[in-house]
């Protein structure tokens, strides 16, 4: 999802963050208080299953949710909120951004920065990576996986054009230029190798929505099967996709997203070796389509899951109106085709200590009727079919 980066109303004081030891991370399920029984299914890592997936020794389709801001807070016990709210609902797995790019120098949160007339850098102090430390620890306290992303297509939180205004790159030389790519390797390297032995990594994911447009859809598809590589080369433990839109190289009724106009071809990559699952996003109002279009949109990637013989995710969906008529099709039409393994609605919200949490429309909120019916019974719904 492209959004506006504002000022969070639940970030409050770095003074109330506890930095959360690097070397706790890895021993974090020891400290939880689960029972033992739930602490040995968990000591397994997310895995593949035919077309689902295998998660804490359960083999079943799983609803989920996205929270670009959660690594951004800078209270330990708003985390821990978050965390305990998605347990008691029920939903298995969060996509958090990995990545948080700046490019002057602030005193506020941030990952990697890219300031003129300065060497790149990499933050691993409290207000930098320790804080997704404390995410990554606290999922793993309440059983919830993350897929952690590593760079943003869009602005947001510096993202691609960031290392472009960095290293005077372009939307599409950035997937082939050498030093972009190997700041962007070294970043991966820094964020996988604190958390490679963690279970509570559900995957690794390339970018946020990559897109080249006007490109051949082979830059992008060589640029992923070298990067998963990588990443595999790093931790072969973990999962590894794309984080793409899902679009296609024909098909579908023909508009827009059924093209290579941005330079992407969900089945090619999808059979790159070491990208371990597909994920598509569904937005029809930015893509000039009706709500409507969206479930044959599902059963379409659906079928090239199953043809291809890996699971798919359908990890971004929303709407700004009505959304309990219009997604609750889209969640019963991916919950009953083959291939689609799991649904991640965007985006999570919650009240934290200082206020709610990002509003961008399409958020809906813990314990909201629209939580009720697209999360509680949605929930509920997966468990009955079994």
């Amino acid at each position: 999802m492209k959004i506006l980066q504002i000022l969070l109303l639940s970030v409050v004081g770095l003074a109330t963050a506890t930095p959360f030891p690097l070397s706790s991370v890895a021993q974090s399920e020891a400290g939880n208080e689960a029972t033992s029984s739930e602490l040995e299914k968990r000591a397994t890592f997310p895995s593949v299953s035919g077309l689902k997936f295998n998660i804490d020794g359960s083999t079943a389709y799983f609803a989920g949710t996205n929270s670009y801001w959660i690594g951004f807070l800078t209270s330990n016990a708003d985390v821990d909120t978050v965390m305990g709210h998605l347990q008691s609902s029920g939903l298995k797995v969060l996509r958090v951004w990995g990545f948080n790019d700046v490019t002057q120098t602030t005193s506020g949160v941030w990952y990697q920065s890219f300031v003129n007339g300065q060497q790149p850098q990499i933050n691993t102090g409290a207000n930098g990576l320790q804080r997704l430390d404390y995410v990554v620890s606290s999922a793993s306290s309440h059983g919830i996986k993350l897929i952690v992303n590593f760079v943003n297509n869009w602005g947001d939180y510096g993202g691609m054009p960031a290392y472009n205004t960095y290293y005077g790159t372009t939307k599409t030389t950035w997937y082939t230029d050498p030093k972009v790519q190997a700041q962007y390797q070294a970043y991966i390297k820094a964020v996988v190798s604190r958390y490679q032995d963690s279970m509570a990594i559900f995957a690794w994911e390339l970018a946020n929505e990559p897109r080249c447009n006007g490109c051949n859809p082979s830059i992008v598809t060589d640029w992923a099967t070298k990067t998963s590589a990588y990443i595999k080369s790093l931790d072969s433990n973990h999962m590894i996709t794309m984080g793409d839109e899902g679009f296609v190289n024909g098909g579908g009724d023909g508009s827009y997203p059924y093209t290579t106009g941005e330079g992407m071809d969900f089945e090619a990559n999808l059979r790159i070796p070491d990208i371990s699952f597909g994920t598509f996003h569904l937005y029809p109002s930015s893509w000039s389509e009706s709500t409507s279009w969206g479930s044959p949109w599902i059963a379409n990637h659906g079928a090239i899951c199953v043809k291809v013989g890996k699971p798919c995710i359908l990890e971004e969906y929303g709407v700004t109106t009505d959304k309990t008529s219009v997604e609750g099709p889209w969640q019963t039409t991916a919950l009953s085709t083959a291939g689609i393994a799991g649904d991640m609605y965007w985006q999570y919200g919650d009240t934290l200590s200082s206020g709610k949490t990002s509003d961008d429309g399409n958020t809906i909120y813990y314990g909201s009727s629209d939580f009720d019916i697209l999360v509680t019974q949605h929930v509920s719904d997966i468990k009955s079919k079994g």
